[in-house]
């Protein structure tokens, strides 16, 4: 297996970089438009992405990057990939509750990921046969098995309520303590091992590949609704867990006739 050590320490660097330049737009108002899918981006998700691309250029030359601002540059099996402001209606908001994620795929399969949080000064990483850490320290998920002792995140709930009605209904009378959310930070709580679940929709690649590695890296599991391996092309339902156990215990709650 490669020792993807020494490039999940530049990716921690490049990311501690990018941050400072997020932290320059918060809480000033930003300028805001809206992309073709309705979303919203500022100049400080474009200004953040190219801060992470030119760090990666420089590092890694002859690698791919794709990004959610500025789409795929270069060839080949190993590729970046940024979502520079992950939570960009926090970000506009003023809460601090967006975060940047960076990963590493080959061949399409995560390698490792960061999830930094820039304005709580947290940073989590891990990568494949890697410990995940938080701020250097190692951190582990929970060893809950059951829904029912669970701290569940619904994320996304209000895309939920519309699209996945009876979906959302049981999502809201289950687990032990319930939380709406959105982005990142759920899933980056559940390789803390301070949350054991999270239910996620409508996502893309760049929202779910670097966090998938982390998680996995603190013994948690991320796949589909399915429970099939996330990858470039999974549909952009996700579910996170602590366990085998409280994973498959979610699989049929969502997948519940």
């Amino acid at each position: 297996m490669p020792d993807y050590s020494d490039r999940l320490d530049r990716a921690v660097a490049i990311t501690a970089d990018a941050a400072s330049v997020s932290l320059s737009y918060f809480r000033r108002d930003p300028e805001v438009e809206i992309k073709a899918d309705e979303s919203p981006v500022t100049l400080a998700d474009k200004a953040t992405e190219q801060s992470l691309r030119d760090s990666l250029r420089q590092h890694f030359p002859h690698e791919a990057i794709f990004g959610e601002e500025f789409g795929r540059t270069g060839e080949g099996t190993a590729t970046w990939i940024i979502d520079p402001i992950d939570g960009t209606r926090s970000f506009i908001a003023g809460l601090p509750l967006f975060g940047m994620l960076l990963g590493y795929l080959v061949e399409g399969h995560p390698k490792l990921g960061v999830i930094r949080m820039p304005a709580l000064g947290e940073v989590y990483a891990g990568g494949e046969g890697l410990n995940a850490t938080c701020n250097g320290a190692e951190i582990r998920v929970n060893p809950c098995r059951s829904l029912k002792e669970a701290r569940l995140f619904i994320n996304e709930g209000d895309k939920l309520a519309v699209s996945e009605t009876e979906v959302f209904k049981r999502l809201v009378r289950a687990g032990q303590l319930r939380r709406l959310g959105a982005d990142c930070y759920p899933h980056a709580l559940v390789a803390r091992g301070l949350a054991e679940a999270v239910v996620d929709y409508d996502l893309q690649p760049y929202d779910y590949l670097p966090v998938s590695a982390v998680v996995e890296a603190a013994g948690g599991l991320m796949t589909d609704w399915q429970g099939k391996p996330l990858s470039m092309t999974s549909d952009g339902r996700t579910v996170t867990a602590a366990t085998p156990e409280l994973h498959a215990e979610l699989l049929e709650l969502l997948n519940r006739p």
